[in-house]
This record gives structure tokens, C-alpha cells and sequence, in this order.
């Protein structure tokens, strides 16, 4: 692999799904469930905090995987995954799993209002 930092990396759709699968593994090697719990633990569910401590712990862990693919082991590697997992999702739904898997690994989950922030009538003010 002697210009593979110097190309773009171009994976197919399998190609895509396997190293997804590889960086959702990852995320359950011991190692990194317990770098990841400690940044949860810092980050105490603040959005804010989340974007500060885990998710630079999140990309470090998906940099560690997709170096091998040909990405750049930075930032600038794990946007370019995430936009080629992204063009491919909408054509492969296992693609979309895998891709919804991850994100749900260092984002928390989102609890939207029962009928979007506008609507009045069911809570009583008080």
C-alpha cells in the first residue's frame, strides 16, 4: 500500500458494508467500549459535552479501521467514509442499518415532542 494515502479510496457497496461492519466491531473491542464509556460518562447526555469528548473518541476509533481502506487517518478520512456510506445508503437498506448501528454508538438518542414544538393543547402550563 505504498500510494493508497495519496488516492482516494473508492469502495464498492460490499466493500462499504464490510468495513462498516469492521468499525461497529471495533466499537466493542474492550479497549474501546471503555474509552467510549468514559467519554459518555464526561459528556453526562449534554450535546455540547458529546460533540467535545465523544465523538473525537468516535473518530478515533473509525480512523484506527478505515486507515486500511486507503482513507486518510485524520478528520478529512472519516468525513470522506461517512459521505461514501451516505451515498450508498439510500441504494442498499443493509447499508442504511449498518450506517443507523453506528451513529447510535456515539450519538444519543434523539426524543423528539410527541407533535413537533408547536403544538399546544395536551400539556397544561402551569
Amino acid at each position: 500500500m505504498t500510494s493508497a494515502s495519496a488516492q482516494p479510496a473508492a469502495l464498492s457497496a460490499e466493500q462499504a458494508k464490510v468495513v462498516l461492519a469492521e468499525v461497529i466491531q471495533a466499537f466493542s473491542a474492550p479497549e474501546n467500549a471503555v474509552r467510549m464509556d468514559e467519554a459518555r460518562d464526561n459528556a453526562c447526555n449534554d450535546m455540547g459535552k458529546m460533540l467535545q469528548f465523544v465523538l473525537p473518541v468516535a473518530t478515533q476509533i473509525q480512523q484506527e479501521v478505515i486507515k486500511a481502506y486507503g482513507f486518510s487517518c485524520d478528520g478529512e478520512g472519516v468525513l470522506k467514509f461517512a459521505r461514501l456510506v451516505k451515498s450508498y445508503e439510500a441504494q442498499d437498506p443493509e447499508i442504511a442499518s449498518l450506517s443507523g448501528k453506528l451513529k447510535a454508538l456515539f450519538l444519543p438518542p434523539m426524543t423528539l415532542p410527541p407533535h413537533g414544538p408547536a403544538s399546544g393543547g395536551s400539556v397544561a402550563a402551569s
